[in-house]
């Protein structure tokens, strides 16, 4: 390597002060999807003075810095959308101001996932500083709309800006363990048709939220039965919304539908789930109509890259090249062994290995439990550790497991 993995540890450590300001600044900027343009600009000037070699955005407004020219392209991921505040009531510091302590810093995006983006952006400085490049290409994407449609901003850089990398690192929460998979999910709709009439005489129409009501039991018996797998977990079901439609308050409902927050584990395609539910005595008997919902809402840069809102499950064996890498880089770094583990949220994981079957391995700063929460924060500590992971990955790619690559599947 011609330097120690103490060393890269310590220079991590140097670099603390000046990642934590930078973390601060892309916090104070709101950026929910499809309005991340200020914190991409931002990344952007972070980047170019930290000495990256190139910085592009693409037509869909993801940011890409290059590290590097060698043969082997590899790739970091953060997505830089967030969801909203909710009731700030609900908050004890401003989510945009940058609380910072001895430990943790605050604000909405530490954990879920700007803290990623800054540990990455370090991990490129330290990569240049300490003259660690290597026969590698390694591509940095700060990426969009992930939290409104995971997986779409890397559908858009695989299918479009033509760049498809020997395996990513995704950088999304995970306690400092790492992750090798997630369940998938589905957002299905389900609508049923009355007839409507006026409500002091109902009989003379046909309720469509009657004819859902033994629907919705139904789904939830269903929820129960669904299967298991060792790794991911049991699929899940649920009801996240119910609308219906009626010419007034006194008049009986006309339409009613539902959205059902299908997760998917290992084995559940989208045609399985699809014909779980089109094979239930209830919807069959009120010849409800079940689709996938899409997805078709416009970046911040205008484009409009349409897909259904279908996202598989996916899993990297442990003993892939690819997640040994993460687990080796881990060892001389930290002199003990990681817990391997997967996401029980999605992440654009989704369509780097369930769609493209690119190996994805995720290693992240901050916590699960604090993306989408009120009181968001990560911790610093997890902050520097993620940057000389980030720091050392390819070239321990490229040294020790980049060979062994041709030919491998994730799973």
């Amino acid at each position: 390597m011609g330097l120690s993995f103490e060393e890269v540890l310590k220079r991590a450590e140097a670099n603390r002060s000046e990642m934590f300001q930078f973390l601060r600044e892309l916090v104070a900027i709101p950026s929910e999807s499809c309005q991340e343009e200020q914190v991409v600009q931002r990344v952007g000037e972070e980047m170019e003075k930290v000495g990256f070699e190139r910085v592009e955005i693409d037509p869909m407004g993801n940011i890409l810095g290059y590290i590097g020219r060698g043969k082997h392209l590899l790739a970091l991921d953060a997505h830089l959308d967030t969801v909203a505040v909710g009731d700030p009531e609900l908050w004890d510091f401003d989510p945009f101001a940058g609380y910072e302590d001895e430990e943790v810093i605050g604000g909405r995006g530490t954990s879920d996932q700007k803290g990623g983006m800054a540990s990455m952006v370090y991990a490129g400085k330290l990569i240049k500083d300490l003259g660690i490049e290597d026969d590698f290409t390694l591509i940095m994407t700060g990426t969009v709309q992930e939290e409104d449609c995971d997986g779409l901003c890397w559908q858009y850089i695989i299918e479009e800006d033509r760049i498809r990398p020997e395996f990513v690192v995704s950088t999304e929460p995970t306690s400092g363990r790492i992750a090798r998979g997630q369940r998938g999910r589905m957002e299905i709709k389900l609508a049923t048709r009355g007839i409507s009439c006026h409500g002091s005489a109902p009989e003379r129409g046909e309720n469509a939220i009657f004819k859902m009501a033994p629907i919705l039991e139904e789904l939830q018996g269903l929820h129960t039965r669904l299967q298991d797998d060792p790794f991911l977990g049991r699929g899940s079901l649920t009801v996240s919304e119910i609308f219906s439609r009626s010419p007034s308050r006194c008049a009986v409902a006309d339409g009613c539908t539902i959205s059902i927050d299908r997760r998917l584990t290992a084995g559940e395609s989208r045609e399985f789930a699809m014909e779980q539910i089109r094979e239930l005595p209830a919807v069959k008997k009120a010849g409800v109509e079940v689709s996938l919902y899409g997805y078709d809402r416009p970046a911040y840069t205008g484009l409009v890259y349409p897909t259904e809102a279908y996202f598989p499950s996916w899993t990297v064996a442990e003993d892939h090249p690819a997640c040994r890498t993460m687990i080796d880089a881990y060892k001389h770094l930290f002199q003990q062994n990681p817990v391997v583990d997967k996401w029980t949220f999605s992440t654009n994981g989704v369509s780097i290995t369930g769609r493209y079957n690119i190996p994805c391995i995720g290693f992240g700063p901050g916590h699960e439990d604090q993306a989408h929460a009120p009181n968001e924060k990560t911790w610093k500590e997890e902050l520097v550790r993620a940057v000389a992971m980030y720091s050392v990955i390819p070239m321990v790619y490229v040294k020790c497991h980049a060979k062994d690559m041709e030919g491998q599947r994730p799973v």
